[in-house]
């Protein structure tokens, strides 16, 4: 039976539904393996950018559009209506916290592997800027969504002195080496990639950090992650509104099996 009415982004329609995991379109045929969520909202000063972004045209049935007054809202309604198998794209990295919540309630036990240039594990105390986007990770873990020892955080390069402390004391893992440590023993995943992971000649991203991997190497690391894991879902966030930025996700969501 039909769960789930989505916007086809081949003929259009709104006739693409959910068959498990799968999403057929029943005007043309077409089976895709996630649905998109659009979640453009940016929890920050400045962010406009990267809210933009959550409108690109990514070849994904359009499951949902979340667009909430306050991060409270947007993560429970992310919670309550994700499609079984979401892929979304966001505006900042707070687009990812009601997506893995939602995910953590249905499973019990989630592993997140969260690729960024930055560590997101600042708290309002800590935060030298005070923008929400510098916390999602650090929110997820301090919920109780997933455990610190259930997380590898990949990528990072620009933390701030209380991020580099909390990773020492809680038993994060660090760095494509720490992918299987996070992942063993949880049964499934959610993958958060903030684009500003890459290398900046790659993408088109609100916070460019020099030093990043290809995407190339980000491809292999992802389908690293897929060989060894149930991946549940995943997210783009931190881009900016730029047509090219298409065929590179598309290409790593690929690399995910979505």
């Amino acid at each position: 039976m039909s769960r789930l009415r989505a916007k086809c982004p081949d003929c259009k329609t709104y006739t693409a539904v959910s068959l498990g995991p799968d999403y057929e379109c029943h005007a043309c045929g077409r089976v895709f393996h996630s649905g998109l969520v659009r979640v453009p909202q940016a929890w920050g000063d400045g962010g406009e950018a990267m809210a933009e972004a959550a409108w690109l045209e990514l070849p994904f049935p359009e499951a949902g559009i979340v667009e909430a007054a306050s991060l409270e809202e947007q993560n429970l309604a992310l919670a309550a209506d994700l499609p079984e198998r979401p892929l979304v794209l966001g505006g900042d990295c707070c687009s990812h916290v009601g997506a893995v919540e939602g995910l953590a309630a249905r499973q019990g036990r989630l592993s997140l592997v969260w690729l960024d240039a930055h560590g997101d594990l600042n708290t309002p105390k800590s935060s030298p800027s005070g923008n929400q986007w510098g916390m999602p990770l650090r929110m997820l873990i301090d919920s109780g969504a997933v455990e610190a020892a259930d997380v590898a955080l990949v990528g990072a390069r620009n933390l701030d002195p209380p991020e580099e402390e909390f990773i020492g004391a809680s038993g994060l893992h660090v760095g494509e080496q720490g992918i299987a440590q996070a992942l063993d023993g949880a049964g499934c995943t959610y993958v958060a990639v903030d684009c500003d992971v890459l290398e900046p000649s790659e993408l088109s991203v609100f916070m460019p950090e020099p030093g990043g991997p290809s995407l190339e190497d980000v491809g292999r690391i992802l389908r690293g992650v897929a060989a060894q894991t149930k991946v549940l879902g995943a997210g783009f966030s931190g881009l900016s509104f730029e047509p090219s930025n298409v065929e590179p996700l598309t290409g790593l969501a690929a690399a995910l099996s979505l």
